[in-house]
């Protein structure tokens, strides 16, 4: 058992616990393809899944597939340029939609088994957090960017609009998906983008869309889709998204007569990682990209990221104040300062820039620590949970027919928080 402090630090004290018992999923969801085309899908594919499958394991498996395709990825396509096999490129888009699917249909499954509660909540956008930057990897191998600042650039960026929804879902109580929005529409691009790959080759996005539209070439001259990527993911991002969640936690506030402003302090953990990233990645001091170690880079920020928002997501549930720090962003502020070391020491006394080898090594223990942190974090948490709500994690206990009668009846009476974002 953690100590009082511990427990009381991490969000799983009893009084924090607590909480739990009250709580009550809420999601607003305005995509008009789930609503009207997906839904049906979702709910066609939960009836293939047998009722002695948890919830959450169906969660994992749709990881699972992620980390599958990072393996293959690995192995076809290790520079992240290729070209690789046809199959490789489909595999990813089959392995995206697979996530999808069972990140979909995971909360009808535990209203199916009777098992909903917010563990599922929890579990269910840890893994949604963790799978960030893995799921944008495959895109950048797709697209054939390759271990350059582009291909870290599309590998890291879906951590801004994830942190930015997390951080309106605590202030609100309420997930929102717009119109238009990353787990749907965004999906169904990156999907298309993979299937295309396969079927021309990763070399079509590099061709000129003049190719494509010749009637339009005094317009468009030379640029390829690889040269828009950039400013339609940051157009994206900063005139849909934010201005989204910021319209959403005002009105929430306003309803409060509470200010909006000292919110933004909550910003600061984000801050901290775009810029020691930024100042890492970019310096000309590191051969993290030059030496192709962006997929490793890759796995240790999605632990990173992952721990990050998933505190914010606990710290929700239980209703405990907003986490601003986690131990995990220490090493990476530590990264970023070493390797950019030569600027800041006085001019005939530095020991000269940081070797390549010793980057690696640093970078490779830093994943370790990440791994292990999470891993025990993640364990109090999960096991903390399942003690004070007597329920397990990965199985679904053998009940009486009785018992699963009443717990599906609690279940539709809104006594268990519902599981999964589109339900």
């Amino acid at each position: 058992m953690p100590s009082r402090e511990t427990a009381k630090h991490e969000c799983v004290s009893e009084d924090a616990l607590q909480h739990l018992k009250s709580y009550k999923y809420s999601s607003v969801d305005k995509s008009l393809i789930s609503r009207y085309i997906l839904k049906h899908y979702w709910n066609g594919f939960v009836e293939l899944l047998p009722l002695w499958l948890a919830p959450n394991l169906v969660t994992l498996l749709g990881f699972f597939f992620i980390l599958g395709n990072v393996i293959v990825l690995e192995l076809y396509i290790p520079d992240l340029v290729g070209p690789a096999p046809s199959w490789v490129y489909y595999s990813f888009a089959f392995g995206m939609w697979m996530y999808s699917t069972m990140d979909n249909v995971d909360g009808k499954q535990a209203r199916r088994t009777g098992t909903s509660s917010p563990l599922g909540e929890l579990f269910d956008h840890g893994i949604d957090s963790l799978n960030c930057t893995l799921a944008s990897l495959l895109e950048t191998a797709g697209v054939g960017y390759g271990s350059t600042k582009t291909g870290a650039f599309t590998a890291l960026i879906p951590v801004l609009p994830m942190f930015l929804s997390t951080w309106e879902t605590y202030h609100t109580h309420t997930l929102y998906l717009g119109y238009f929005n990353g787990p749907t529409e965004g999906l169904i691009i990156a999907c298309s983008i993979l299937c295309l790959s396969g079927y021309f080759g990763p070399e079509i996005w590099s061709t000129p869309l003049a190719t494509f539209l010749p009637s339009f070439k005094e317009y468009l001259s030379d640029i390829t889709f690889r040269d828009l990527w950039v400013p339609f993911l940051l157009g994206a991002f900063f005139v849909a998204h934010v201005p989204a969640c910021i319209v959403n936690v005002a009105r929430a506030r306003r309803a409060k007569n509470l200010p909006l402003a000292p919110l933004f302090y909550e910003w600061t953990p984000l801050f901290i990682f775009v810029a020691s990233t930024t100042a890492w990645l970019g310096s000309p001091y590191s051969f993290i990209l030059k030496d192709n170690h962006l997929v490793l880079y890759c796995l240790t920020m999605s632990l990173v990221f992952g721990r990050m928002t998933t505190k914010i997501i606990l710290a929700h549930l239980t209703r405990q104040p907003f986490p601003y720090w986690t131990i995990m962003l220490a090493p990476m502020i530590g990264g970023a300062l070493l390797i950019n070391h030569p600027y800041f020491t006085i001019t005939g006394t530095t020991i000269g820039p940081v070797s390549a080898n010793f980057e690696l090594w640093y970078l490779r223990a830093y994943f370790a620590f990440a791994a292990v942190v999470y891993g025990r974090w993640a364990h109090l948490v999960i096991s903390s949970i399942c003690d004070f709500l007597g329920i397990n994690c990965l199985t679904i206990p053998s009940k009486p027919s009785s018992e699963k009668a009443s717990r599906s009846n609690g279940a539709a009476n809104g006594t268990h928080a519902d599981k999964g974002r589109k339900d």
